[in-house]
């Protein structure tokens, strides 16, 4: 058994090592080519001495302001900042994912709540059905930089700031696939399951808690693993016009303006590493999930 087990994980792991190690070479290659000219320009021609391509490509990895960073100076700078830096230090790049992590959450939550109480009222209301899909469809057709300035600004003249305005904007791309899985998963099940259920003198609500969530259960969970990533992305872009401080989003601004490309590739790797964090999370708990209700994890 144990030796199966080894290789399961061996099999599941080779394809990503894979992928990883092209991602590097290409990284690399990619560093070396972007960075060569201003390696020359700034660094290899004022010397006034003869050089290499073994000079030029070192030089091309160690510069202090690279248009891409290698991969190794990404990884020091990620790791000098979360090991040089208390953690309530904004140099520290985790003091910025709980203050994004807060607003993702936050948001997350509101977005399923409200995607939940849309489908159930789309699901038992064709009036509903009709009125609110087309526009619910037709609101993500606006693109989340163009509305995050007007709502952050509403928001605001209303005295909303903080988390809210961008736990907000969270809601917005997250309650989309909620509402459109759930409305397909409360629908899944068989009219003869429906009206078997009714023989029995159901109300609605008892078809609804006993037949109807259980059969949307495999429809809802994919729906917030999608969710949760979104909600992440919509907190950092209503981290952006605000001018914040604090943040994942408010780090890649403030890597932007003072042209630090090593800070900018740090804040996307752990924006990466906490999007997978809160999938990871989604997932462990649709299996607990899904093993309560009988179904497989």
């Amino acid at each position: 058994m144990a030796t199966i087990k080894r290789s399961s994980a061996l099999h599941s792991a080779l394809p990503i090592a894979t992928v990883l190690l092209g991602v590097l070479l290409l990284w690399y290659a990619g560093a070396v080519w972007l960075n060569a000219p201003g390696a020359i320009e700034r660094v290899l021609s004022p010397r006034g001495t003869a050089w290499g391509w073994r000079d030029l490509v070192q030089t091309t990895l160690s510069m202090q302001r690279p248009v891409l960073p290698s991969p190794q100076q990404v990884a020091v700078d990620f790791w000098s900042s979360l090991v040089d830096w208390p953690v309530d230090s904004p140099r520290n790049l985790l003091f910025h994912v709980a203050v994004t992590a807060h607003s993702s959450l936050l948001g997350f939550a509101m977005g399923t709540l409200f995607g939940l109480l849309l489908s159930a009222g789309i699901v038992h209301s064709r009036t509903l059905d009709r009125a609110l899909m087309p526009w619910i469809v037709a609101s993500q057709t606006i693109p989340v930089l163009a509305i995050a300035p007007i709502v952050l600004v509403i928001l605001g003249s209303l005295g909303f700031s903080g988390v809210w305005p961008k736990a907000v904007i969270a809601m917005y791309l997250c309650f989309f696939p909620v509402t459109v899985a759930m409305v397909q998963g409360l629908r899944s099940p068989q009219q003869i399951d429906t009206e078997l259920l009714y023989t029995y003198a159901a109300s609605r609500w008892q078809a609804f808690w006993l037949l109807r969530l259980p059969a949307a259960l495999p429809f809802l969970f994919p729906a917030l693993r999608v969710g949760i990533a979104a909600s992440l992305v919509g907190a950092m872009v209503a981290e952006l016009p605000t001018g914040a401080q604090a943040g994942l989003g408010a780090k890649l601004l403030l890597g932007s303006y003072y042209g630090n490309t090593v800070a900018i590739w740090s804040a996307l790797l752990m924006s990466a590493l906490l999007g997978l964090a809160l999938t990871a999370a989604v997932l462990g708990v649709e299996r607990l999930v899904l093993r309560r209700f009988g179904g497989r994890a």
